[in-house]
């Protein structure tokens, strides 16, 4: 495109020709070729199907032949081979009659410690498989509320602890999802059920596995956050809960620092449950060594405490170099000041004189000195003759 320059002057008024007419007639054709039509896609969108069928509401509690009783769940303590006749009551809070499947049913803990309920295509084999209802069907008008009994009854051979699941009162009814596509749409609520079989209690919590993750700062007066993972599983047989914190410590047993206890989720029996803390503000001490500190409770009473540990190192690598690069400096200062031992001198100097070896010893004198076996000769240098 040409560049436009302001000018001065004002343009006169000039009538378009037959030439300048046909090329913006040519211009505005040519523009509604290339945009074309507008794309599907930016149609406004049309309204989805509704996956609601319509809305209901309901209430399921503990209640008895004559109506609540005022408890939350269903708690039981029974022995093997005892049975109990309990009442749960549905009430519809809608404005047309529901039909309620009522049934039975095991719990179990999550994965990430909740309370659930096994779907309904799970057959129950637990305390859920022990609850009998008169019949599953049960219809119940608008504003109103049944009284449903049920009989639970403990098997001679049922397993001593806790024993937990649900009373659920469910309704099924046909839906349209977003796409379509009917589906069967099961929605449910129950009331908690805690059974105690009697016999021997053994509650355990284990601390099955401890991983620790540390990224070491560059500065070596620096912090870091410590990740800590603990798996810890119900091993006994009564449902626990209880807080758990993290201690962490240095090399000779220094704390650096410590989590505040967090409050554990309950667990069934035979449940497990992963923790993640992460510990702010811990220096690189080179050896890092987190425990894991378990106060478990039953709902009865507090067990003894449980603890694990795991260690990771927190290597100061650069306060380390800048140890060696010092150490080295140190040992070329004191190797260059180390003075160079003398050679050994070549200029000639006196000659060794020899000592003669001793002469055998001869008979001794009056004065006792030895006499030498040669003498010298006399003055007058003739020898002495013997007598």
């Amino acid at each position: 495109m040409p560049l436009l320059t302001p000018s001065t002057r004002t343009p006169r008024r000039r009538t378009p020709g037959p030439a300048a007419r046909f090329g913006a007639a040519l211009a505005a054709v040519l523009l509604a070729v290339l945009l074309g039509p507008p794309a599907a896609g930016e149609a406004a969108p049309r309204p989805a199907p509704s996956a609601d069928p319509g809305a209901v509401r309901w209430a399921v509690q503990p209640s008895g032949p004559g109506g609540p009783t005022g408890r939350n769940y269903f708690t039981y303590d029974l022995a093997p081979g005892d049975s109990v006749t309990d009442h749960v009551g549905v009430t519809n809070l809608g404005d047309r009659p529901l039909t309620f499947a009522v049934y039975g049913t095991d719990a179990y803990t999550t994965t990430d410690g909740a309370f659930a309920l096994l779907p309904s295509d799970r057959a129950a084999t637990d305390v859920g498989a022990w609850i009998g209802v008169e019949r599953r069907s049960w219809t119940v008008q608008p504003g109103r509320r049944a009284d449903i009994p049920f009989r639970l009854t403990v098997p001679r051979n049922a397993t001593p602890g806790d024993h937990t699941g649900g009373v659920i009162a469910a309704v099924a009814q046909d839906g349209v999802t977003a796409d379509g596509q009917r589906v069967r749409l099961d929605q449910r609520i129950a009331a908690r059920l805690y059974l105690r079989v009697a016999g021997e209690v053994r509650p355990a919590v284990t601390v099955e596995s401890v991983r620790v993750g540390y990224d070491t700062p560059l500065n070596p007066i620096g912090r870091a956050d410590l990740t800590v993972t603990y798996r810890i599983r119900n091993s006994g047989n009564v449902r626990v809960g209880g807080t758990g914190a993290v201690v962490v410590d240095g090399p000779g047993g220094w704390t650096l620092s410590r989590t505040s206890p967090v409050d554990l989720p309950e667990l069934l029996p035979g449940a497990e449950f992963t923790v993640t803390e992460r510990v702010t503000g811990v220096p690189p001490a080179l050896r890092l060594t987190a425990t894991v500190d378990l106060a478990p409770t039953t709902v009865d009473t507090a067990l003894p405490p449980v603890q694990r540990t795991a260690s990771v190192w927190a290597t100061p690598w650069l306060l380390i170099a800048a140890l060696a690069a010092a150490g080295a400096w140190l040992y070329l200062r004191r190797r260059r000041r180390r003075p160079t031992s003398a050679a050994p001198s070549t200029t000639p100097g006196p000659a060794s004189v020899s000592e003669p070896s001793a002469a055998p010893a001869g008979p001794a004198d009056a004065s006792g000195a030895s006499v030498a076996g040669t003498a010298e000769p006399p003055a007058g240098g003739a020898a002495a003759g013997a007598r």
